[in-house]
């Protein structure tokens, strides 16, 4: 029989926290340059022998223990560690379904070929992408590490790819003619905020010392917003310090090693603020330190003003009773907002990190409300918390199995000879095909839509042989009382569904997209309804995998550590149209084909070390 997963609850004692003994530090955001962005020439060498940024731990390794001892562990986008738990049954799994009818088109975004070559190659690789999706005024804009690309709606890339050092005004990540390092851009997102008709892309940047791969200490979100509804226009860019180390007018957060990271940074809105949120963690060293909530004025950043209002929360102040880690701020589509209590922006996070068995029942609501005062009176705004009581849901175990196929770069390894002659490595072989990551459980895309907040996260489940596997949780609450109109688990009883993230159109009708991987299916592209009575729908496919990963995180000679995927898909509502991101695997090829000339690029498909691609879907609800 088929069956569905979904929580009706009826609303339950809701105690709000307010946080008055928190109160928000002010800080000011300076205007710097402005950007256009310009298409970039792909070229360059199609191997080096520095293809990882040496200062960021083979490239972007970015899940592990939260250790961030440089050279030992992850230097950005860290989870926090937690103990094994026995698996969670999911109650019930969700059907594939054998047709499509809300998708109504897609195209494939950017790819690891575009990652790599962009600025005639003088960028690193990188893996995994990070998406950043936003869509508005005819326009969609697509950002990954560390490249971007903007379309038409019907997919015909008008500009890009776009990599990110030079679109930030910042020298190449790397010269390859004089080995001169750039900051290091990591985490994009955007959003376009139908009110004002502007779009915002933010990212992470951290400096160098001088133009050497060493890091300064000095981190900041670098945010940059158009001066018109039209994306292909210029740009007024924005420097937000996050080292809270007391420096650079930032407070003082005693991060073990002197400076604090602004990790995995986020974006949200409400009518009157554009919300930026992090992870901060010590760069230099172990230790987590909690969220950080950014409130910056919208309407100075839309008029070009010199130094924009901004107020920080430290969520992770002892006086604080909620465990905050990603603290995901919600975007609205179609410009309604939260207007009570002077305006009201809201946030989700999670908390199974925390528990050494990696399971939680509740999920956290975060509101940052008297909103409309931050131009005048920026300290008025206020934080409050509250719990609310959730299915259980768990931090995935496992790595994720993929349908066996063509993998050139793991043949190469391989096959003898082959690595030491092309790729310069020792040959190394796998017994089986390579596996690669799904997510934490931390919270990922929030929505207020039809007086609602929408969420989703990964969580573990028990796949129908038994073993562990990974699900999408979904959660539908009331923001203002804490009641769940709906709350279930999305799971394939033969595949992993990873990385969900959700948009919804103000009439209140979603889709949730994320990855589909299994022993059966190569990463592909899989969506499923959503709507607050009948929680989620069936399993689509919006595109199927054309063969495996084929990666080098996770290779003991290249990436180490986790065979990365993710960290973070997206989608976005545009009037009674979604548009969704996903990570996928766009082609294939063989060893024979890997090895012509030009070498490792499979006809411009790939690049030496990596496959990953982006699809862009599009539904009409």
């Amino acid at each position: 029989m088929k069956t569905r997963l979904i929580i009706a609850l009826a609303a339950m004692a809701f105690a709000t926290c307010a946080l008055g003994t928190t109160a928000p530090t002010t800080l000011k955001l300076q205007k710097g340059a402005t950007t256009v962005p310009v298409s970039s020439t792909l070229g360059g060498a199609p191997l080096t022998s520095l293809e990882q940024d040496p200062a960021m731990t083979a490239g972007n390794a970015d899940s592990g223990d939260g250790a961030g001892d440089l050279g030992k562990g992850p230097v950005v986008n860290r989870t926090i560690s937690h103990g094994p738990h026995a698996g969670l049954n999911s109650g019930g799994q969700a059907w594939r379904a054998k047709s499509n009818p809300e998708l109504a088109g897609g195209f494939d975004g950017l790819d690891f070929h575009d990652q790599r070559y962009a600025n005639n190659g003088n960028q690193f690789s990188v893996e995994p992408p990070d998406q950043g999706l936003c869509a508005g005024n005819g326009f969609v804009v697509e950002s990954v590490n560390d490249v971007l690309a903007i379309y038409d709606r019907s997919g015909h890339e008008l500009v890009g790819p776009v990599d990110l050092n030079t679109f930030y005004g910042y020298p190449a990540a790397i010269n390859r003619a004089t080995g001169a390092y750039g900051p290091s851009i990591t985490d994009p997102s955007c959003y376009y905020d139908a009110d004002t008709q502007r779009w915002f892309q933010v990212v992470l940047t951290l400096d160098r010392v001088g133009t050497t791969s060493a890091l300064s200490g000095t981190n900041h979100l670098d945010i940059a917003v158009s001066q018109t509804a039209d994306p292909t226009g210029a740009w007024n860019i924005y420097q937000l310090p996050v080292q809270n180390n007391g420096t650079q007018g930032t407070p003082d957060h005693g991060c073990n090693g002197g400076f604090c990271l602004g990790d995995y940074p986020h974006i949200g809105a409400d009518a009157h603020a554009i919300f930026l949120t992090t992870n901060e963690f010590a760069l230099f060293g172990p230790g987590f330190y909690g969220s950080q909530i950014y409130a910056i004025s919208k309407q100075a950043l839309v008029a070009g003003a010199s130094s924009p209002n901004v107020v920080l929360f430290d969520a992770g102040d002892p006086s604080v009773p909620a465990p905050a880690f990603t603290v995901w701020p919600a975007v609205s589509s179609g410009g309604q907002y939260a207007g009570a209590h002077g305006g009201t922006e809201y946030l989700l996070s999670s908390d199974a990190v925390f528990y050494n068995d990696g399971m939680s029942n509740t999920v956290w609501l975060w509101a940052v409300s008297n909103t409309k005062a931050i131009d005048s009176a920026p300290q008025a705004l206020a934080l409050d918390v509250s719990p609310v009581t959730v299915q259980t849901y768990a931090v995935p175990t496992s790595l994720a199995q993929q349908k066996p196929g063509s993998t050139p770069l793991r043949d190469c390894f391989a096959t003898a000879g082959c690595a030491p002659n092309f790729l310069g490595y020792p040959n190394i072989v796998y017994s089986a095909p390579r596996k690669l990551a799904v997510n934490d459980s931390r919270m990922q895309q929030v929505s207020f839509a039809n007086g609602k907040l929408w969420g989703t996260l990964d969580t573990d489940v028990l796949l129908g042989d038994g073993s562990h596997g990974s699900g999408v949780a979904y959660f539908v609450i009331d923001p203002k009382n804490g009641g769940v109109f709906a709350n279930g688990t999305l799971a394939l009883p033969d595949a992993n569904l990873t990385y969900g993230s959700s948009a919804v159109t103000q009439s209140g009708r979603g889709v949730i997209a994320f990855t589909v991987v299994g022993p059966n299916d190569y990463p592909s592209a899989g969506y499923a309804s959503l709507d607050a009575k009948k929680g989620a729908g069936d399993v689509h496919i919006a595109a199927a995998g054309a063969g495996p990963w084929d990666g080098f995180t996770g290779i003991p000679y290249l990436g180490r550590g986790r065979p990365r995927w993710g960290d973070y898909g997206a989608a976005v509502a545009e009037g009674n149209t979604i548009w969704t991101a996903s990570e996928y695997i766009a082609h294939s090829c063989t060893l024979a084909e890997y090895l012509t000339s030009p070498l490792f690029q499979c006809g411009g498909t790939r690049g030496a070390l990596s496959n990953w691609a982006t699809r862009i879907s599009n539904f009409q609800l």
